[in-house]
């Protein structure tokens, strides 16, 4: 932003310059004043100096050229315009591990696919009606962690720390592949989903991705439950807050922005319950796979782990992981602005659903600004059109 504030004081000052800089000028200004950070407007400044490119040789203008330069660097225009289209992984990953809840082992192979595929589930250990996508409308249970089924009743569980490590990443069409119900714990977090994903790349295409912006806040509320989202400029703003009866983890509240903060801490931030918990967890047919290595436990007010915390908001900021994942059930990136208390899978869900009940909730965008008729989406069978 300084570079650009510069580069228009330092034109107006030389009221010499001719008249084709005075249109540089007058057009750099008009770009920063409707913000300058919008993707649009980036790509305009690159078709405008392009076009001025002939004149701007002379030396005497170099410094001009060169805070352009600076300008343009500092606005990131390649990775922003990298962002605005569709994007898979470079090679297969594979992952191994054992599900939390069902305590099964399973193996996860994330495949490369081709835009418009979206996210796919695929259940190599079933013989038909193996493909189950996530979507809003898919969820079957969301209670300890997010289930999404497909209309056999072929199941996928605990799908939430993957969708979030692509929602991250920047991933918008893959195929997952695993051999049981549910996907890898790992260590609780989508710690090693980021890593490895990091590690093999990302294969951009030509094919834009959609936006769903809020245009209408839609709010819902559960006993003292209470989650809403609301329209936001072009961000996707999540300020979340836990209470839990316990002297370690009291209240805990945190608010980031997705598309600009860095999210480190959010990614490697584990899942964790209360040892006293535990028992019934287990009684009831969850956790069977759970242990201090793929969560953190806490006992009044220490935790079991013999690491330790990773941040000081772990627990807060493992919920805005797992909403960052339910989100990514919508199939598409979120313009919008969340507020949440004591919220988790089944608020997000309800919510969710909420807003795609009334159209006027909500649009879809193109980068283009192409506003996509709602027709568009089949609300019944929402996929991932991203």
């Amino acid at each position: 932003m300084n570079y650009l504030i510069v580069l228009t004081k330092f034109i107006i000052w030389r009221s010499y310059l001719p008249k084709y800089v005075w249109q540089v000028t007058s057009f750099l200004r008009l770009i920063y004043k409707n913000n300058y950070k919008n993707p649009l407007n980036i790509l305009k400044i690159r078709v405008f100096l392009k076009k001025y490119s002939n004149f701007l040789v002379n030396f005497k203008y170099f410094f001009e050229i060169f805070l352009v330069f600076l300008c343009l660097i500092k606005l990131n225009i390649s990775l922003i315009m990298s962002i605005l289209k569709q994007k898979t992984i470079q090679k297969q990953i594979e992952f191994s591990g054992i599900g939390l809840h069902t305590g099964k082992e399973v193996s996860l192979k994330i495949k490369p696919a081709v835009p418009n595929t979206g996210i796919i589930f695929r259940r190599i250990d079933k013989e038909k009606y193996f493909d189950v996508i996530p979507n809003i409308f898919n969820v079957s249970d969301a209670n300890f962690c997010t289930t999404i089924s497909n209309d056999q009743g072929v199941k996928v569980s605990t799908i939430e720390h993957l969708m979030a490590a692509f929602y991250i990443a920047g991933i918008d069409n893959v195929i997952v592949e695993l051999n049981s119900q549910e996907v890898p714990i790992m260590d609780g977090s989508a710690k090693d989903y980021i890593e490895k994903i990091s590690a093999v790349g990302l294969q951009s295409t030509n094919v834009p991705i959609k936006i769903i912006k809020i245009d209408k806040k839609v709010e819902i509320s559960d006993g003292q439950k209470h989650m809403s989202i609301d329209k936001s400029n072009a961000s996707l703003d999540i300020n979340f807050e836990i209470k839990f009866d316990n002297p370690l983890i009291g209240t805990q509240a945190n608010k980031i922005n997705v598309y600009e903060d860095d999210l480190t801490e959010i990614c490697s931030s584990r899942t964790f319950c209360l040892y006293e918990d535990i028992e019934n967890l287990k009684k009831s047919g969850l956790a069977q796979g759970g242990s201090l290595k793929n969560a953190v436990v806490v006992k009044g007010n220490k935790v079991l782990n013999e690491s330790g915390l990773r941040n000081n908001k772990e627990f807060v900021n493992h919920k805005i992981l797992d909403c960052i994942g339910d989100i990514f059930l919508t199939g598409c990136k979120v313009v919008g602005s969340i507020n949440c208390s004591q919220g988790g899978h089944k608020l997000t869900n309800q919510l969710l659903r909420k807003v795609f009940k009334d159209k006027t909730n909500y649009s879809i965008f193109e980068i283009e600004e192409k506003n996509i008729p709602h027709t568009f989406v089949n609300k019944s069978h929402l996929k991932s059109i991203a």
